[in-house]
């Protein structure tokens, strides 16, 4: 299979378009129409994750963290970034990465992190992208109906509030004349024709407009049906970065420093706190670098705060408004590696794809505790 298939894929789940602005989410290097026999799943990628996929045969690198943050200044195979190029390039592996997207995404990196805390009655924290909804109509004969709504349902359309695979219909007659060069199913070229047709309307969100669209050109004989596209204005779904949510029951900051060291499996973390005897219980979470947003976190009542990245400053802002902050670190987001492993080989059984997914067994973490 090529690598635009998983891609495709994936990009229903965390579209590229919910991912923070200038944030370099996407193909890295190589090429969506390379085939894809191994995927190597990892958070980082760097010259030992590079030998890690060499080694077992990867052909493709999903990763969580962009590897090109600040483009290259030159090709010196002395940098070690560079000869990190150069070595992906010569064995022919592509290498994709989702970061914000995948932060934002339901169901998505800060849903896993919450649900390894054990938080519950969970709610967006930052506001992100609002995703763009389309109306979507499509003019067929009734007979290639029922084929054409299935299609359209099972590409995502149609999903409202509490409700799936929602339309609406109705008949019309359709005129037209064939012009010169045309091949149509009904009447002589040059000639006034009409037809009844069946009008389905239904909803579609950006990121599924596309499958939505090459599902019905699949069904529909000769493809290509008449369709017409309106964006609806304030209807689309809100995606956020971070998460709130609850504890089962209250801890102290000391008790919950703990819980979370024992959770994401770290030697140590940095705790900002005034009081580690505090009693919290709202949980906020943000993977990565995510100490700007503290006051974000306490307005929207959380009573402790979990991030990464945390500077020396920022620290002093969060004991000055006695917050607690829990810094366990940015590595902690390699839990997107069992996730995203599972996610695919999912997906992979589902669609019978002749894959292998594995994630990397490497642990990339700049730091460590003495």
């Amino acid at each position: 299979m090529k690598v635009k298939t998983l891609i495709e894929r994936f990009e229903q789940f965390a579209p590229k378009s919910i991912a923070e602005p200038k944030d370099p989410v996407g193909l890295q290097l190589g090429s969506l129409e390379a085939e894809c026999h191994k995927v190597l799943v990892t958070l980082d990628v760097r010259p030992e994750v590079v030998a890690e996929a060499v080694a077992a045969g990867a052909d493709f690198i999903f990763a969580h963290h962009p590897m090109m943050f600040h483009p290259a200044r030159n090709l010196d195979l002395e940098d070690p970034q560079n000869q990190m190029y150069a070595t992906l390039l010569q064995h022919h592996i592509t290498v994709y990465a989702a970061h914000t997207n995948l932060d934002s995404a339901d169901g998505g990196m800060n849903d896993w992190l919450v649900d390894a805390l054990g938080l519950s009655n969970t709610v967006g924290m930052v506001d992100g992208i609002r995703e763009v909804n389309y109306l979507l109509t499509v003019h067929v004969q009734p007979v290639y109906a029922d084929a054409v709504r299935l299609a359209m349902v099972g590409a995502g359309a149609g999903d409202m509030a509490r409700y799936s695979g929602a339309s609406y219909e109705w008949n019309g007659t359709t005129w037209f004349t064939p012009m010169q060069g045309a091949d149509p199913e009904l009447g002589p070229v040059g000639e006034r024709n009409n037809t009844d047709e069946l009008a389905i309307q239904t909803r579609v969100p950006h990121a599924k407009l596309q499958a939505v669209v090459k599902a019905i050109n699949e069904v529909y004989p000769g493809g290509h049906p008449a369709l017409e596209l309106t964006q609806l204005d304030h209807e689309g779904h809100q995606y956020s970065m971070g998460r709130i949510g609850d504890l089962p029951n209250k801890m102290t900051v000391r008790e919950f420093a703990a819980h979370c060291k024992q959770v994401f499996n770290v030697p140590g973390l940095r705790v900002v706190a005034d009081d580690l005897d505090k009693t919290v219980q709202r949980i906020a979470v943000l993977g990565g670098d995510g100490g700007k947003f503290f006051k974000i976190a306490q307005q929207k009542g959380a009573d402790a705060y979990v991030t990464g990245d945390v500077y020396y400053h920022t620290g002093h802002d969060m004991i000055a408004a006695h917050f607690p902050v829990i810094d366990p670190g940015h590595h902690i987001e390699s839990i997107c590696k069992p996730h995203l492993t599972k996610l695919f080989k999912q997906w992979a059984s589902e669609q019978q794809w002749p894959i292998e997914i594995v994630p990397s067994e490497l642990n990339t973490d700049p730091f460590t505790f003495i």
